[in-house]
């Protein structure tokens, strides 16, 4: 199941506590490679590496990428002081101790108890990492006065580190702090659950807004079932739980070569048909004719119009906000001058949102 080979590190291309990019030696020839130090320890240029190649050997997209299993050259090094006993890619040989905001020694698990609900703190529900910069940008480009949570599901990339938006995002202060659940890791705040990660972002971190979505990545497999967008529908639910807004970006595409994800594609129609079990409002953009009567077909004949709440803007304050802030996103490898109608839902969500977030929601 897993292809390892060893390396030498012959170039740290970027480094960090949490990530190292590298150039690395394998059988004669250089590769990108990346280290997490907090799984690992760090590496310097010249050690010897053992490297999960599984990936690269797949040809695989985003997590096209060799890893570092081992640092042979350094092999032993101490877990550091304090406090936390949750693991994180539990019984795994690379599981990690961390400390949730929910434990015992935590800071906030005071706060976290005394959590009742979110009050209507609305939750911007995303099925791609993608749509991360583009509904916060435009969020924020706004209403300056809304802080925005983003929390990280554990649906793809798991390590936080990996995902260079959310760093620009904190950066320029877009978002004000982060928080990773299940068994992703690397946020400002760790939770064991996604109810727990809601309570943290609001009644921890403060949040006016909520943004959820998975780290970089999607595992999916072309069939109705098979694919991680559905923690879409599981979101919903949680959201709803604890008195939250759910607010859906649709994932919408007229540029993918594939049907399943022309107009609205199947991983949203089938976690809102099939997995969320509350209301939601679907934030919609404004569409030439042709497509807008696509996409009105599609909800029709998934009955979305019966079980939630459609909500429709322009949208294109998401690529004014990307453009004004230096962000180049694309989704499957394209921006939004190949695939407007992507973006433009974020931006119809934002919209959503700064209409109904109030700036002190207690």
């Amino acid at each position: 199941m897993i292809e390892s080979k060893e390396g030498v590190v012959s170039r740290i291309l970027s480094d960090g506590d949490e990530m190292q990019e590298l150039d690395v030696e394998v059988g004669g020839r250089h590769a990108k490679a990346i280290c997490y130090p907090p799984l690992t320890g760090s590496v310097a240029v010249g050690d010897k590496v053992l490297l999960n190649t599984t990936a690269v050997r797949l040809d695989l997209g985003s997590g096209g990428r060799h890893f570092v299993m081992a640092n042979l050259s350094s092999p032993e090094h101490r877990m550091s002081e304090g406090a936390g006993h949750i693991m994180k890619l539990r019984y795994t040989p690379s599981q990690a101790r961390v400390l949730c905001a929910e434990e015992e020694g935590s800071p906030h698990r005071a706060a976290i108890e005394a959590f009742s609900d979110l009050g209507g703190t609305p939750v911007v529900i995303g099925g791609l990492h993608s749509m991360v910069a583009p509904v916060c940008a435009a969020i924020k480009s706004m209403r300056q006065d809304l802080r925005i949570v983003y929390i990280m599901t554990d649906g793809a990339c798991l390590p936080l580190a990996f995902s260079r938006t959310v760093r620009d995002l904190k950066d320029k202060q877009i978002i004000s702090a982060t928080v990773t659940c299940g068994n992703a890791f690397g946020g400002d705040l760790e939770t064991v659950t996604k109810f727990s990660a809601l309570a943290a972002a609001r009644a921890a971190l403060g949040a006016d807004v909520i943004m959820v979505a998975m780290g970089v990545g999607i595992a999916g497999t072309g069939t109705r079932l098979g694919n991680a967008g559905l923690e879409v529908g599981e979101w919903v639910n949680a959201v709803a739980a604890l008195k939250g807004e759910p607010v859906v970006v649709p994932r919408l595409s007229f540029a993918d070569q594939r049907k399943r994800h022309v107009g609205i594609s199947h991983h949203t129609i089938t976690a809102l048909s099939e997995v969320a079990l509350a209301r939601a409002t679907i934030t919609l953009p404004k569409l030439p004719p042709e497509q807008s009567d696509v996409v009105k077909r599609q909800i029709a004949a998934s009955d979305l119009y019966e079980d939630h709440s459609i909500y429709e803007a322009d949208g294109s304050v998401a690529i004014e906000a990307l453009q004004a802030n230096g962000f180049r996103v694309t989704t499957m490898g394209r921006g939004p001058e190949d695939d407007p109608a992507f973006f433009l839902a974020c931006g119809s969500a934002a919209q959503f949102v700064c209409m109904i977030a109030g700036a002190d929601r207690n």
